[in-house]
């Protein structure tokens, strides 16, 4: 995807934040950026809350066990 790799570079940045200046104007740009960032920050805790509903649905968490009681099956295994 050569499109993808020539969008972000550091010359583009400066050309979309010098536009976001100009439409915004330099009293609104902070507000502008902290509510992108509080809506970046809402959706990454969303992703993470859902991800090991995610996991149990589809199998990949193995059942609830103590922390020590991985590390004892394995030696107990070995023995065996």
């Amino acid at each position: 995807m050569p499109f993808i790799d020539n969008i972000v570079q550091p010359t583009h940045l400066l050309v979309v934040l010098a536009v976001a200046l100009l439409v915004l104007g330099p009293k609104r740009l902070p507000e502008v950026g902290r509510a992108i960032g509080r809506g970046l920050h809402d959706l990454r805790s969303a992703i993470d809350d859902v991800k090991p509903s995610r996991e149990e649905l589809m199998g990949t968490v193995k059942a609830d066990a103590p922390a020590g009681a991985a590390g004892t099956v394995g030696a107990t295994e070995r023995k065996a």
